[in-house]
């Protein structure tokens, strides 16, 4: 595991990996995403309405738990100097219920040059809850500085 810092493309290397805080996922959190995107499917509703889908207990937005693990990567201790997003390939495994905490583990899966001052990361991220079950699983890609050539 990475300790703490700001790590350019140069400094990663694949197999390097590190893991974020926790988020607690509240029913505040869920009603805020749920009025800021219109997503208002019942079993993010109630827990009424999630039993009526075959689910215990109301379910978190799948995109919320991708939109939280977004936001514990730029704040976890391991930080890279992306500065462009360029997609997902990710996998929704299991539901993430109101009242559940996350976290993410992320590794570097690949490095691609993009020119002197640039280079493409692709990002192995493995989100887990409290009981240690992957609940999201997935690739992202970032354009990431590269050192300054001296």
């Amino acid at each position: 595991m990475l300790q703490s810092g700001i790590f350019t493309y140069d400094q990663l290397h694949v197999g390097d990996d590190w893991q974020t805080d926790w988020a607690d996922v509240s029913a505040q959190t869920i009603e805020a995403f749920a009025a800021l995107t219109k997503d208002r499917f019942a079993i993010h509703l109630s827990d009424e309405g999630a039993r009526a889908y075959g689910f215990d207990r109301r379910v978190a937005h799948g995109l919320l738990i991708l939109s939280l693990v977004e936001g514990l990567k730029s704040s976890a201790p391991v930080q890279v100097t992306a500065f462009a997003s360029l997609g997902w390939d990710w996998s929704f495994r299991a539901p993430v219920y109101e009242g559940d905490s996350i976290r993410a583990t992320v590794t570097v899966a690949a490095k691609r040059a993009a020119g002197i001052d640039k280079g493409m990361l692709t990002l192995e991220v493995r989100v887990e809850n409290q009981d240690n079950q992957i609940v999201q699983h997935g690739r992202t890609r970032l354009m990431a500085q590269r050192a300054p050539a001296h």
